[in-house]
């Protein structure tokens, strides 16, 4: 069971460039938001559309694969696991972010 603990596989499109971030020992991350379409029909038989945006961050060798050859509006599939992270703002509030951990990444949609 531990194969499939805290996985997630997501197929979507990004909502803007890559950001790629170099750190001072040489390290990169690239982060960007995904966008997941669902749709479903509700009780009346009406179809409702929604759209799950998620926020993608990617580290390692796929970093010069997502800075190479991702860009925005591009479909691609990801695997990886969930993180969560807190900050204080200015005002003192608790924030809380979700995002997904890359562990592999797949360009669909043909050349951009």
């Amino acid at each position: 069971m531990n194969s499939i603990r805290n996985k997630v596989q997501l197929i979507g499109r990004l909502g803007q460039e890559p950001e790629i971030l170099t750190f001072k020992d040489g390290n990169k991350i690239a982060k960007f938001s995904m966008a997941i379409d669902d749709s479903y029909k509700d009780k009346s038989g009406t179809k409702i559309e929604r759209v799950y945006w998620h926020n993608i961050v990617v580290k390692g060798n796929l970093v010069t694969v997502v800075d190479t050859y991702v860009n925005k509006g591009q479909e691609i599939a990801v695997q990886g696991k969930l993180t969560n992270k807190t900050y204080n703002t200015k005002e003192g509030e608790k924030r809380y972010v979700t995002e997904i951990l890359v562990s592999e990444l797949l360009l669909l949609g043909g050349k951009q």
